[in-house]
């Protein structure tokens, strides 16, 4: 089970690591006015969202994994996969702000992205306060 939660672990890294990233690229489409260099945001923006498909469904494969190993308990644990919805909301949610730029319909401000880029940040820390502390 250490070598699951390993992986888990690298793939929550991994994940999240896209999930800091593609917001920060939204601010920078957000504020581009060249036809090129949009293009070639949207670009990068499409490829990190689909790559981080794989980590995400890695992780969520190997949480079940540890959870069918370790057993399903404590308020922590709860409140843990409360937030990991609110993930993977977000990583939905990310996807639709991508669609929404490359069909020229973005109407949010740079400022609105920036604000937007602060929510996984919050998420990750909750997770990892619940995992380590245990609070409940």
């Amino acid at each position: 089970m250490l070598w699951i939660k390993a992986f888990h672990i690298v793939m929550v890294a991994s994940w999240f690591a896209g999930l800091f990233y593609l917001p920060r690229i939204f601010v920078n489409l957000a504020m581009e006015t060249e036809t090129v260099a949009n293009a070639r945001l949207l670009l990068m923006a499409r490829k990190l969202y689909r790559f981080m498909l794989i980590p995400a469904v890695l992780t969520v494969a190997t949480g079940l994994w540890l959870w069918l190993g370790y057993g399903f308990s404590g308020g922590w644990l709860h409140a843990k996969l409360t937030l990991v919805v609110l993930v993977i909301g977000y990583h939905h949610a990310s996807g639709s702000l991508l669609k929404k730029f490359e069909n020229g319909a973005n109407r949010r401000s740079h400022t609105w992205y920036r604000w937007f880029n602060e929510v996984p940040v919050l998420l990750l820390v909750a997770i990892v306060i619940l995992v380590v502390v245990k609070p409940f």
